[in-house]
């Protein structure tokens, strides 16, 4: 008797230890608005907390009409993979992305007149989307479903009107469940007027309710991955990038350049769009790009296999690779990239034509005013020397020395490739730049 009393009271002391030791906090996160990459970083931090703090419950709060598929799937991930309890309260709705979320909670509370289903695949005109993409959310639909205990045959209907469920829909409708239907079909457990009665129905209600908003840099990775603001970073990367190639030393437009595309890259990395391996990609084109420019003469295979992989690692990093993507997607990412190059184009444009007019620029570049009439004399004048042959000693590429007259020279080829030994002719002088062309 002793034993079993001793034994009795052990399980006791540690039942209350395990609950003493658990929080007395319930995590709660919205899912509010449309569903789009940005949120799941949010919802994982919040999962991520309330396991760290050993919350008794993660309540996910849905109000939306859905959103995209790859930002669902990665927060039903989330949630299937909690180790504590999870509850979707449906906050009036839980359409298309909403229910597939909602549907991967343990538990289920429904506000009176809410509403959860319609999860067919659509693009962003509201057209039906490929028997694919279907496939996949019936798929993810079902699974979800069947993992909690849920009747996988109606949550498949909600992707697929051709699914038939008796006394509820025909072969021409999808499944759209009221919060009485949800219950009776046993795609919810309660209806519940507030979120404190649904904790009250799960027997949570002792703990203390408390609301999480996304963070700063949560919203700020979510305002990077906006289309306009992508295009942006790209054109300012293009730009600052092809600008430091072309001018000597590293400056300004360089570390524009390198802080535009690690915000690019970054950004697409945490929310699942673009791998270490696009980002692998990119580097090696840009130092294909280089190894063209600088040590190679004339373009060739380098230069264009640099094109191909930076052009296909910025675009690889716009895109998901769900089997839900659709030729829209693609077309998506296609004009946030010709929107950069153009838009790249446009300011290389400008720049030749307004910046050396610019007060800004005449304080870096020497102007006309300071000119030898007026005893001004920056560098030596070269410009006795135009029309002189002479012969090159190293290969230009364009730069390089030439021998002119029995002196060594430091000469600029027009952007061609001139092979040492090669008889060229002075043609022009600007300053310290002697311009030099093939001769006969």
């Amino acid at each position: 008797m002793k034993k079993l009393i001793l034994f009795l009271f052990f399980i006791l002391s540690f039942n209350f230890a395990d609950n003493f030791s658990q929080s007395r906090i319930i995590y709660v996160a919205d899912v509010e608005g449309m569903v789009d990459l940005g949120l799941a970083p949010y919802i994982r931090r919040v999962i991520e907390n309330a396991e760290k703090e050993k919350a008794p419950a993660v309540v996910i709060r849905v109000n939306t009409f859905g959103g995209r598929v790859d930002a669902a799937t990665q927060i039903k991930d989330a949630i299937l993979n909690s180790k504590i309890l999870t509850i979707a309260y449906v906050d009036k709705r839980a359409v298309s992305a909403g229910a597939l979320i909602t549907l991967s909670c343990q538990k289920i509370a429904m506000a009176p007149g809410s509403a959860m289903g319609a999860a067919t695949v659509v693009n962003e005109a509201g057209e039906k989307m490929s028997e694919k993409a279907q496939a996949y959310m019936r798929s993810e639909m079902r699974a979800t479903a069947e993992k909690n205990g849920r009747r996988a045959d109606i949550a498949e209907a909600m992707v697929d009107e051709r699914k038939v469920i008796a006394g509820l829909v025909d072969s021409t409708q999808l499944v759209s469940l009221t919060a009485e239907e949800a219950v009776k079909y046993g795609m919810a457990d309660t209806i519940a007027a507030s979120l404190e009665d649904a904790l009250k129905y799960f027997k949570v209600d002792y703990a203390k309710i408390e609301y999480t908003k996304s963070n700063w840099s949560e919203d700020f990775v979510r305002f990077l991955n906006h289309p306009i603001i992508t295009s942006i970073l790209l054109m300012i990367g293009i730009v600052g990038l092809f600008t430091e190639i072309k001018t000597p030393g590293w400056g300004l437009p360089g570390t524009l350049a390198l802080i535009a595309l690690a915000l690019f890259f970054g950004s697409s990395y945490i929310l699942k769009l673009a791998t270490v391996l696009d980002i692998l990609l990119f580097i090696i084109g840009v130092a294909l790009l280089i190894v063209e420019i600088f040590f190679i003469p004339g373009f060739g295979i380098f230069g264009i296999l640099g094109i191909i992989l930076i052009v296909g690692s910025l675009f690889m990093a716009l895109i998901t690779d769900l089997p839900t993507i659709e030729p829209g997607d693609v077309s998506i990412a296609i004009y946030q990239l010709t929107a950069a190059f153009v838009g790249s184009l446009i300011i290389f444009s400008l720049f030749l034509k307004y910046l050396p007019k610019t007060k800004a620029f005449s304080v870096l570049v020497l102007g006309e005013e300071f000119d030898k009439e007026k005893g001004y004399v920056s560098s030596p004048d070269f410009s006795y020397l135009i029309g002189k042959i002479g012969t090159t000693i190293t290969d230009l590429r364009p730069s390089g020395i030439c021998l002119i007259e029995d002196k060594r020279y430091d000469v600029l080829s027009y952007g061609e490739f001139i092979e040492k030994n090669t008889k060229v002719k002075v043609v022009n002088t600007e300053g310290l730049k002697i311009f030099v062309q093939k001769t006969d």
